[in-house]
């Protein structure tokens, strides 16, 4: 994986991993619910993508229900939609002290790793990157994302307390992970972005350093994302240490990447609602070009959505992405 970065960043064109599944699963017929609750199904949708589009890297499906219910939170499920947390699991600092840290035999957390599994065997061509919550986005989930801001100022300690269970747990799913043979793991933490920047180190960068210790090296990649990051905390993400950062649509793209080193990739950032679902093949290739266009100066800059793509994502769209690429690239 090392080599894999310096080669993107040595090369002359640029290269696009988009974060997208749900694009596969229409391919393959399968509902999203199959899809997130199956290993074998979604497999079939990250190979049937890589099969279709010249990607860089094939991603999993960024789905930030999974650690939470391992923990025994509430998940709303529907045959179509991204899955959703429901409610909140804890209610106090003594629910925290409670809290136990749970094995990677519960909820949906074997379907995941299954997935990892059967994706890193079938796909040789590319990296295949696995995907985790981060801590304090997994905190949010299970401790209500308001009451989680008031409690890093009231009561700090309990705070630091449910983000090192998160942590553990997230460690632990990492490891095994990459065990799986998969290449990387893109760590989805948008909430941190709803803090300013010294607080994004204290309660989520110096967490994920701990991941990012322990998991990274010259084989597996930990690719930071944080599409909460209006460009207020990139230094605090940077601090991490991953190889990696993945910004969303709310960012400027050309101002973000001046805080990446420039030996770690800067992906991002096509809004996947506006632009990826809801904009006509027209106006995706002219976002396209216009974002390559503004990084053409940034040789670690790698096209992509600014986050997952959404369910009935039109494929023409997806098709003028890569149009738009071949024909910058040319």
């Amino acid at each position: 994986m090392s080599r894999w970065m310096r080669d993107i960043i040595e090369r002359k064109d640029v290269v696009a991993i988009p974060v997208m599944t749900h694009p596969g699963i229409e391919i393959t017929g399968d509902s999203v619910l199959k899809a997130v609750s199956d290993g074998e199904a979604h497999c079939k949708a990250i190979t049937a993508l890589a099969e279709k589009y010249p990607t860089a890297a094939a991603t999993v499906i960024m789905d930030l229900t999974v650690e939470a219910e391992a923990f025994g939170a509430e998940i709303s499920f529907t045959d179509n939609e991204v899955p959703a947390v429901t409610g909140h699991l804890l209610d106090s600092p003594a629910d925290i002290e409670r809290l136990q840290v749970p094995s990677l035999r519960a909820g949906r957390v074997p379907q995941y790793i299954k997935a990892n599994l059967l994706a890193a065997r079938a796909i040789k061509d590319r990296p295949v990157l696995a995907g985790c919550i981060g801590p304090f986005s997994l905190a949010g989930r299970l401790y209500d994302m308001s009451e989680i801001m008031i409690l890093i100022y009231q009561d700090p300690e309990a705070a630091h307390l449910l983000l090192s269970k998160c942590t553990d747990f997230i460690l632990r799913y990492c490891l095994a992970l990459k065990e799986t043979g998969a290449n990387g793991v893109v760590m989805a933490e948008p909430a941190a972005g709803l803090m300013s920047d010294e607080d994004c180190k204290r309660f989520s960068s110096d967490y994920v350093k701990r991941i990012v210790d322990r998991v990274q090296d010259d084989s597996f990649t930990v690719i930071l994302h944080n599409c909460g990051n209006t460009g207020h905390c990139t230094r605090a993400m940077v601090a991490t240490g991953a190889g990696a950062y993945h910004f969303g649509n709310k960012c400027d793209m050309a101002e973000v990447i001046r805080d990446v080193p420039p030996t770690a990739l800067a992906m991002g950032n096509l809004d996947p609602v506006s632009v990826f679902k809801d904009a006509t093949p027209a106006e995706m290739r002219e976002a396209a070009l216009d974002l390559l266009e503004k990084m053409r100066d940034y040789p670690n800059f790698v096209l992509s959505s600014g986050c997952d793509t959404p369910p009935h994502t039109p494929m023409e769209n997806i098709d003028a992405f890569f149009k738009a690429l071949d024909d910058f690239n040319r």
